[in-house]
């Protein structure tokens, strides 16, 4: 049987429902897509490839899926540090937005995000920002599987001087890339204080119509929450389930500030949820609490945010911190073990963008988006394996 590419050797980490992993193992290849999953020795008798990849030495895995990100903001990496969220967002980074936030800006910014992402072993990404089309053109050249959420506020934007303008221009976006092999167009209402329950109730009725995800940033701080709680007697969560929001397929960024029944809707409702540890870190927003979400199996994903809120769109330093944060904070070493914060970048996080059909795991039938790690780096280096 004719296939196009074999990895070969290695150890391959599925994150299949079994979690299987194979070592000296192998995965065929045919176009775009996995074709099987297994032995070497099972699949070099089976498969006549037409090119090789040896991966003796390599952990074989589903490429990172990047929940929550600002692509173009790689342009305003480290441009104000240290600050308050609502100090560095009306002081600094809405400004230089509407001053230098351009189509070219945004295309420029982004394709320097996907090298970048690329670099680091993230082949998808959620994003949300203005020009958004510039960001879906940088990540289908690169490459990239990407779910392009346009921005949409209450406030003038840098690509709108009305909220009428941005859903329009989400509506003429979703209809243009609806069915591409790489990019998923989608609606990105800021957040509940940026937005009306109008705005809203738009942008999910787009969402449902097109079938697209719908991506939010939700109680990334306690101000955030206290206000909302305040003006609607409703935490946020519940607020957008009571508005009908959750009817669509949403991915929720940053979830710090939910309480046990806010996590209960989330799981109930199939919404993804986008933890963004460095990014809650550096704007000391707080750490969410991620141990009981997933325990109540809410679909957690893993993100970078943008580069101003990080500095880098490093997924296995996120990965590192999904994990070790609630360590620290249960004072439980067992929680988040390494598995799940694995899982959390790669098969939970298609889950939180709707994409698990597709991506997240290594089995045949799904995209072969997939990456290599050498294990004979210093860093990783020696290894233990343990016999059962």
């Amino acid at each position: 049987e004719q296939v196009d590419v074999l990895l070969a050797g290695g150890t391959v980490i599925t994150m299949d429902t079994r979690r299987n992993l194979i070592t000296d193992g192998a995965v065929a290849i045919r176009g775009n897509d996995i074709v099987a999953v297994g032995p070497l020795k099972e699949l070099s008798a089976r498969f006549q490839p037409a090119e090789t990849v040896h991966c003796e030495h390599d952990l074989i895995l589903p490429g990172l899926v990047n929940t929550h990100s600002h692509a173009p903001m790689s342009l305003l990496r480290g441009l104000a540090d240290d600050l308050r969220l609502d100090v560095w967002l009306h002081g600094y980074i809405l400004p230089v937005e509407r001053a230098f936030v351009t189509p070219e800006f945004c295309f420029l910014g982004a394709t320097l995000a996907c090298a970048e992402m690329l670099r680091g072993g993230t082949t998808c990404f959620a994003d949300m920002y203005y020009y958004e089309e510039e960001v879906a053109w940088a990540a289908a050249e690169a490459g990239m599987r990407g779910i392009c959420g346009e921005t949409v506020m209450k406030f003038p934007t840098p690509d709108a001087l009305t909220y009428e303008e941005s859903l329009q221009y989400v509506a003429d976006f979703v209809g243009r890339w609806k069915g591409h092999e790489l990019i998923v167009a989608a609606p990105a209402p800021h957040s509940l204080y940026m937005c009306t329950a109008e705005i809203l109730q738009q942008t999910t009725a787009l969402a449902r119509e097109h079938d697209v995800p719908q991506l939010i940033h939700v109680s990334e701080t306690a101000d955030e929450v206290e206000a909302w709680l305040e003006q609607t007697n409703m935490r946020p969560t519940r607020w957008l389930e009571e508005m009908g929001v959750l009817d669509s397929k949403v991915t929720a960024a940053h979830c710090v500030h939910v309480n046990s029944e806010e996590i209960h809707i989330l799981a109930e409702r199939g919404t993804g949820v986008a933890h963004n540890p460095t990014s809650n870190l550096k704007l000391a927003s707080g750490i969410a609490p991620v141990a009981e979400m997933l325990a109540t199996g809410v679909a957690v994903g893993v993100g970078t945010d943008g580069a101003a809120s990080n500095n880098d769109l490093n997924m296995f330093e996120e990965v590192r911190l999904a994990a070790l944060l609630p360590k620290g904070v249960t004072r439980s070493p067992v929680v988040v073990p390494a598995q799940e914060a694995v899982a959390m970048a790669t098969i939970y996080g298609a889950r939180a963008l709707h994409l698990d059909h597709l991506i997240g795991s290594l089995e045949p039938g799904k995209r072969a988006d997939i990456i290599t790690v050498s294990t004979e780096r210093l860093h990783n280096l020696p290894h233990y394996e343990t016999t059962g």
